[in-house]
Formats: C-alpha cells, sequence, structure tokens
C-alpha cells in the first residue's frame, strides 16, 4: 500500500460522519468546488449526514458543482433506477447546488462517443474534480470500470459483468431489466482528481479491500490503480477492515 490514508470506522453510520466531515472541510475551503460523485448504497449515510449539515448551516451547496462517475446505458434521467434520478431523489433535492451545475452522463445519448469525449470536456471546463467520491465492486471495479487486461483512460461504454449485474438486480424487477451497459468516468479520469475518497462497508468487501490496498496494482482489480493516487483516503467500516487488521 503506497500512499493510502485508511481510516476504520465502527459500522457504516460513523463512515458517513467521517467522509461528511471530509465533504465539509472542501466545500468550506472552496465554495464553489467540484464533487465528483457516486451512487449505491454505501454513499447513502454520507448523503444523508451532508443534508443534515446543510441544514444545520455548517456547510452551502450553493455554488458547488458536481459530476457523476457514471450512468446506466437507455436509461432516461427520470427512470427510477437512472443514477440522474438516485442522485436527485438521495441528494440534490435536498440541498441548495443548482441543477444547472451538476452533470451526469446522458443513458439515452444517441452518439455514445461524443456524449463521452464531451463529458470529458465538462469536467475539464469546470476546473477539474477536486474530490471523487468512490464506492467498490465486488470485483474491484470502481465506476463502472470492470476487470479487464488495461485501465481505461476517458469516459467510455462498458459491457457490464454478470457479477456487476447481479449485484444491482436487487434494484430492478428482474434481472431481465438491469442494463447490460453503462456510461462511465474512466481510470485516468478518476485518477485526475486532486483527492480521491473511497468507501466500503460490510464483510463482503472485505476481501476486495484487502485486494486492492496490500496487492499488486492490476487492472485485474481497477481499484488497485489508487495505490499510485498521491492523495487517497479509504474510509472503511470494521467488518470490510476485517482481513486486513
Amino acid at each position: 500500500m503506497l500512499h493510502v490514508n485508511l481510516i476504520i470506522a465502527k459500522d457504516p453510520a460513523e463512515v458517513g460522519k467521517l467522509a461528511a466531515d471530509i465533504f465539509q472541510d472542501i466545500v468550506n475551503a472552496k465554495p464553489d468546488c467540484v464533487l465528483g460523485l457516486a451512487t449505491g448504497s454505501t454513499p447513502l449515510p454520507l448523503y444523508r449526514e451532508l443534508i443534515e449539515r446543510e441544514k444545520a448551516g455548517k456547510i452551502n451547496f450553493s455554488q458547488v458543482r458536481s459530476a457523476n462517475l457514471d450512468e446506466y446505458k437507455g436509461l432516461s434521467g427520470d427512470h427510477p433506477q437512472s443514477y440522474r434520478y438516485f442522485m436527485q431523489e438521495n441528494l440534490f433535492n435536498h440541498i441548495s447546488i443548482d441543477p444547472a451545475n451538476t452533470i451526469v452522463p446522458d443513458g439515452l445519448a444517441e452518439d455514445a462517443d461524443a456524449m463521452c469525449a464531451a463529458y470529458e470536456r465538462k469536467i475539464e471546463a469546470m476546473g477539474g474534480v477536486d474530490i471523487q467520491l468512490l464506492g467498490i465492486g465486488h470485483d474491484g471495479h470502481i465506476g463502472f470500470n470492470e476487470p479487464c487486461d488495461h485501465f481505461p483512460v476517458t469516459t467510455h461504454e462498458v459491457e457490464l459483468e454478470e457479477i456487476t449485474r447481479e449485484a444491482n438486480k436487487r434494484f430492478f424487477n428482474s434481472i431481465d431489466e438491469v442494463p447490460t451497459a453503462a456510461y462511465t468516468m474512466g481510470i485516468g479520469t478518476v485518477m485526475a482528481a486532486r483527492k480521491v475518497l473511497l468507501l466500503a462497508t460490510g464483510k463482503d468487501k472485505a476481501e476486495i479491500v484487502k485486494q486492492s490496498f496490500f496487492g499488486p496494482v492490476t487492472p485485474m482489480v481497477p481499484a488497485s490503480i489508487l495505490q499510485f493516487h498521491g492523495n487517497v483516503t479509504v474510509i472503511v467500516d470494521e467488518a470490510a477492515a476485517s482481513l486486513i487488521k
């Protein structure tokens, strides 16, 4: 493990609070900062904490800008399982962020390559990501960068692995409804963020946390590349840390 700052919290709620402390410091220091955001169940305690903190006057999102990691291909932003919808429901609708300052890849893009290239330009025009929030998949994926023989650099379309579709099946009526492809920031896009914050909770993430941060750097474990980022904080609960104590 090269430069990774590892913090072990008691439980998911404490992971959320510690992550919120980091976000709060960044937003307060730079009110128009760019937050790289993630979806899934892991960041929910963080998002709930941020909502409460703005209500309490500890943080102000009115000038903040955001860029999301990924989106399912084929889902519109108002589809209940789209990541745009997830962000609205779980964060954006409850804080003072301007919807015009939030970007998520367009799941209905007719020209995928053009949309992905435009997404990269939007992030660049914002001045780059100040802090990139990540979860981690059971196969080590970050965003939807699945294990493969190389580290994809920029935002791109990806075919989803069965393990990933299986993991996301619980949000849909059946596996048949889970999209087979998605758009995701590339590993290079993630690595360009000034700070990376990865959260992992639950015993089922213990093995991949160990592999990613205490094993070799390989594109077969995409998260392992973070060992080469100069400013990474990993916050895990005791269950997710159970194999590294």
